[in-house]
């Protein structure tokens, strides 16, 4: 479980990379995942190299097995990582959405 006090500290670290475009340097997809993330499987997890130098790591979303490969652009997104928590919070999260160019 993830305190509400854990996501609000969190906030300054995903705002510094919401938006930011990068490039794949290598993935994984997860099979058997943890049991906050059994509903989500199978996803991909993407090593990205961001444009301003900066690597990050997040789950990969909206996207199909063939589209994915290295070298691929992306851009870090807002999305729910987590169901409600016992405090009925919603914690959100920094992924990456495949885009065009």
């Amino acid at each position: 479980m993830i305190s509400p006090v854990k996501i609000w500290r969190r906030q300054k670290e995903i705002r510094k990379i919401l938006g930011k475009k990068g490039s794949i340097v290598t993935f994984t997809k997860i099979f058997i995942p943890g049991s906050d993330f059994k509903k989500y499987a199978p996803y991909f997890v993407v090593l990205v190299q961001l444009d301003d130098g900066e690597r990050s790591t997040a789950q990969l979303v909206d996207c199909t097995d063939t589209k994915v490969k290295i070298g691929a652009r992306v851009k870090a997104i807002l999305r729910k990582v987590r169901e409600v928590s016992s405090e009925d919070v919603i914690a959100y999260g920094v992924k990456f959405k495949l885009i065009n160019s």
